[in-house]
């Protein structure tokens, strides 16, 4: 199936049914199923008992108090000829409950075998403990809700209008015009995606402003619209929340963006702020787990934490002529999206998804460091620079990244084989190394299918290149990657946030994968660094 360009998908709303979701037998979901061997490992029994224990267990206290009433007023009545109720009969009632209560102290606390308590009673209480066990065992991270920004008509621009906008900038040559035109008919990116209005109103003969008032203005329109989208579906008020990490990569104004929301939505003067920076595309899933670990603390009880991710364009245009910068110029447009989380059990049973496992995994040699560089060119214009080697960097963390997610996800089948593999390729090097040869079987590399444990995946949206080389590695369907083309088409390369609008096409949109309860979705992002981040969440 070809990728979503211009030549072959027309203009889209974002609303409106896709192309690629009417895709043919071929690439239909039904043709591939999980083994039925697989499905109860793949089972997250741990959030189906928290799920539902909670509710139980206020039925059980319930019960169980229901039982120690009848209890004591049977004790009561058999050793009281009492024909009606009267206050010295509620005095006494209080009276045998007190001693009832001191009796059941005295028997649990120096463990005498007698118990005073009816079979009935001893049963529910015991039950009642044992479901507490299996809550404190699970420390979940609840996703309680998440809104994407929908940029304004006047933000839109098609390929004409970005092409009419870098040539009134007068600053980029013929060749280098061509080039982004070029670069733009093969990015897979769509005919209505944002750009700062600081920046588009040079197409209505304004100069461009690129000064911190309008890069402040952008932050706030993207930031405020989306962190008040969220917390309404939510149902949460400013002053619920406990943790606020906000990520946005190149723009980091003095007071942080932190204290911006803060100070908008008057939220708590306690509140635990963190404000992310320079850590680029996959810094959303490091700003959630920063948000998980902090809620998973023993001081933030019951809390709520909202997440942040978002880039800022409007200061970060660059003006150059050396092609390593202009792929940021071509791919990157304006986007954002919130979400809030919830450590509280009882939001269970409201929330869309669970956080299973978070991985990150974080290059360090000098290529890793070197290939996402914010510089200046020979010129001083300053530009972020994206290295040749940048494919073979971003491969070798992402093999490291799945190697860590694997035992989490996969099912104990794929894993024998991945183990399999490396046994018989370290025998065959053995073999090689005592007898001195080079003429020894070579064993390839056994790649897990990740669709045995992983129902979506939503691969960050940096370009059809990326897409696509993802998709062939992993194996991966059509439908699979569907989310991230449809997302690159409409919104184009909206940095860390790109993967919660694809999150959002399979909630809402996707009809030839639909999203299931029980599903699992593993968002994969990338950053400067160079890092790679992995979260698999869990569909409530």
């Amino acid at each position: 199936m070809a990728p979503p360009t211009q030549e072959n998908v027309g203009l889209r709303n974002v609303d409106s049914e896709s192309d690629m979701s009417t895709i043919g037998d071929d690439s239909s979901p039904r043709t591939y199923r999980v083994r039925k061997s697989s499905m109860m490992r793949l089972i997250n029994w741990t959030q189906v008992f928290a799920t539902y224990i909670p509710m139980l267990m206020v039925l059980g206290i319930g019960v169980l108090m229901a039982l120690i009433v009848e209890q004591i007023l049977t004790e009561f009545f058999e050793n009281n000829d009492v024909e009606k109720f009267s206050w010295e009969s509620v005095l006494a009632i209080l009276g045998v409950f007190k001693s009832y209560i001191a009796r059941l102290m005295e028997s649990l606390f120096h463990l005498r075998r007698e118990s005073i308590l009816a079979p009935a009673v001893e049963t529910c209480f015991v039950v009642l403990v044992v479901m507490f066990w299996i809550l404190r065992m699970d420390n979940p991270v609840y996703l309680l809700s998440f809104a994407t920004f929908k940029a304004p008509e006047s933000w839109r621009i098609s390929h004409a209008d970005f092409l009419a906008l870098m040539k009134n900038q007068g600053s980029f040559s013929d060749d280098n015009l061509s080039f982004m035109k070029r670069l733009l008919s093969k990015s897979g990116i769509g005919q209505a995606t944002a750009f700062p209005p600081g920046i588009v109103q040079c197409l209505k003969d304004k100069e461009v402003d690129t000064s911190i008032a309008a890069s402040r203005k952008e932050a706030e329109t993207i930031i405020f619209d989306i962190v008040a989208r969220a917390m309404k579906k939510a149902n949460v008020e400013p002053k619920d929340v406990d943790v606020l990490v906000i990520n946005c990569s190149l723009f980091s104004p003095t007071p942080s963006l932190c204290a911006m929301v803060i100070s908008h939505f008057q939220m708590r003067s306690d509140i635990l702020s963190y404000n992310l920076s320079g850590m680029g595309c996959g810094a959303s899933l490091l700003a959630v787990d920063l948000a998980a670990k902090m809620l998973q603390k023993r001081s933030v009880k019951n809390g709520k934490a909202l997440v942040v991710s978002t880039e800022i364009l409007t200061p970060n245009l660059y003006y150059g002529n050396e092609r390593a910068f202009l792929l940021q110029n071509t791919l990157f447009r304006c986007g954002g999206a919130a979400m809030v989380l919830s450590n509280n059990w009882f939001d269970g049973h409201r929330a869309l998804f669970k956080l299973l496992h978070l991985v990150r995994t974080q290059g360090n040699g000098e290529d890793a460091y070197q290939c996402v560089f914010e510089a200046q060119d020979a010129l001083g214009n300053k530009g972020v620079r994206l290295s040749k080697e940048i494919v073979k960097v971003a491969g070798k963390c992402m093999e490291k990244n799945m190697t860590t997610m694997g035992p989490y996800v996969l099912p104990i089948s794929e894993q024998f084989k991945v183990v399999c593999c490396l046994v018989a390729r370290y025998a065959c090097r053995t073999y090689g190394k005592i007898f001195n040869t080079k003429k020894y079987p070579i064993v390839k590399v056994y790649v897990p299918d990740f669709k045995r444990g992983v129902d979506h995946f939503c691969i960050h949206a940096g370009g059809r290149a990326v897409i696509d080389g993802i998709e062939k590695n992993m194996k991966l369907e059509p439908y699979h990657t569907e989310p991230s083309r449809m997302t690159l088409m409409n919104y184009g390369n909206t940095s860390s946030s790109s993967i919660w609008y694809e999150m959002e096409y399979i909630l809402e949109q996707q009809k030839s994968n639909p999203l299931k309860k029980g599903d699992r979705v593993m968002q994969i992002g990338f950053g400067s660094g160079f890092k790679c981040c992995s979260g698999v969440w869990l569909k409530l």
